[in-house]
């Protein structure tokens, strides 16, 4: 019999974690058509297709999800096998973070993590990019979504709430609104998620809005200039309330689709920098929910939605 196909198994395991051509191609430092023919190959060699490609990336088949579930394990054991040859801190931690979660909650907070861990050296990557765990330079990652990552421990850190806010600048010679006269006021979208506040909410939503963004950062922003009002992540948004930035408007939330994880491979609860980084990282988010002000605890109880695990989960 043929020996096991190393290198199409390899491209085809960072291709199914990447869900995407480019992208795998790129931690493989491969042309995408080298990428595509060594898949094809290893499709030829099982004799069936191992993955459904659209318009939006890749998405495993059913033969396709088994041969990564039995694979994919013994290729990071390789790995593993192979990281106590190479040099390496055990105290040198690579994270990766979201941008708007780096600069608005985890950089006022490193401070107390450094001060008792000073044996652990940080490297902290502020992106928006995926991770590829399987070449080993990152450790962990904080990540803004809906907790399914296929392959890695994933564990849910805080919930996050929208809240209307303003500069106080906006608000200025306006008499205080009323919650049912919030669509008067101009408004930041973009429209759908003011279409989920109004829905649950009351009230009427405008017939347009003053200007829409496709990010709550840039969203954020026009709200601290005073262009208009914006639905406001309570993770981003409370440092500038309690700075006198930005005002809310009513104590009523909604609770957002998506939520902030701590995200990693299973080798990185056998780094020592790591235990004590997720330590400390947990502890955090406990203290951050608990210290919410009333008016940031959520909706009332008929109409607050059931909270997700937080629990380490595998997501295959």
């Amino acid at each position: 019999m043929a020996r096991a196909p190393l290198n199409p198994l390899q491209t085809f395991v960072a291709a199914a974690r990447a869900q995407n051509l480019t992208r795998a191609a790129e931690r493989m430092h491969l042309t995408v058509s080298a990428l595509s023919h060594q898949i094809r190959l290893l499709e030829e060699r099982v004799c069936c297709p191992l993955f459904v490609r659209g318009p939006r990336g890749l998405k495993l088949t059913a033969e396709g999800q088994r041969l990564f579930d039995n694979v994919a394990p013994h290729l990071d054991a390789i790995e593993d096998a192979l990281k106590p040859l190479c040099a390496r801190d055990d105290h040198a931690l690579s994270l990766s973070a979201m941008p708007s979660m780096t600069s608005s909650w985890l950089l006022p907070r490193l401070p107390r993590f450094v001060a008792s861990h000073p044996e652990v050296e940080l490297n902290l990557d502020s992106s928006i990019e995926l991770v590829d765990f399987a070449d080993g330079r990152c450790d962990a990652a904080l990540r803004y979504g809906m907790g399914e990552w296929p392959g890695l421990v994933v564990e849910l850190l805080i919930e996050e709430w929208l809240t209307p806010v303003a500069s106080p600048s906006l608000l200025v010679g306006r008499k205080p609104p009323r919650l049912e006269e919030l669509g008067k006021l101009p408004l930041l979208g973009p429209e759908e998620i003011w279409q989920n506040w109004f829905a649950q909410h009351g009230g009427r939503p405008p017939r347009r809005y003053v200007a829409s963004f496709n990010d709550a950062e840039s969203r954020q922003r026009a709200a601290l200039g005073g262009l208009g009002v914006a639905l406001g992540r309570t993770t981003m948004v409370r440092p500038l309330i309690e700075a006198g930035q930005l005002v809310t408007l009513f104590p009523e939330l909604m609770k957002g689709r998506r939520a902030h994880y701590l995200v990693y491979p299973e080798r990185s609860r056998r780094h020592p920098g790591f235990a004590a980084f997720r330590e400390w990282l947990v502890e955090e988010a406990a203290s951050f929910r608990a210290s919410f002000p009333f008016e940031f605890t959520g909706t009332p109880k008929r109409a607050r939605a059931k909270r997700m695990p937080r629990r380490p989960m595998r997501v295959s």
